[in-house]
């Protein structure tokens, strides 16, 4: 069985997307989030401008390392560096 997760995108990465939000089928076991953002990267190939400085939350806790698994129903927000005042 699998399920999906829901990935929501700030500022550069929702701009290199075109979406602010994307839902993606993931297996039962889930998928480890280095290898999710390889899948967005390879998907979206503007998106590997701002992925490599961009923080990756998975259900609101920084992911530092990209590492843990997401699994069916986790959402996963991709932070880019913001700039402004």
């Amino acid at each position: 069985m699998s399920g999906r997760v829901h990935v929501l995108l700030f500022a550069g990465a929702r701009e290199a997307v075109g979406a602010g939000r994307l839902d993606l089928a993931v297996p039962a076991e889930g998928t480890p989030l280095a290898e999710l953002m390889s899948s967005l990267v390879q998907r979206f190939p503007r998106l590997g401008r701002v992925a490599p400085s961009s923080l990756v939350f998975l259900n609101g806790e920084v992911a530092l390392g990209r590492r843990g698994r997401a699994r069916a129903g986790d959402e996963v927000a991709i932070h880019p560096p913001y700039s402004g005042g």
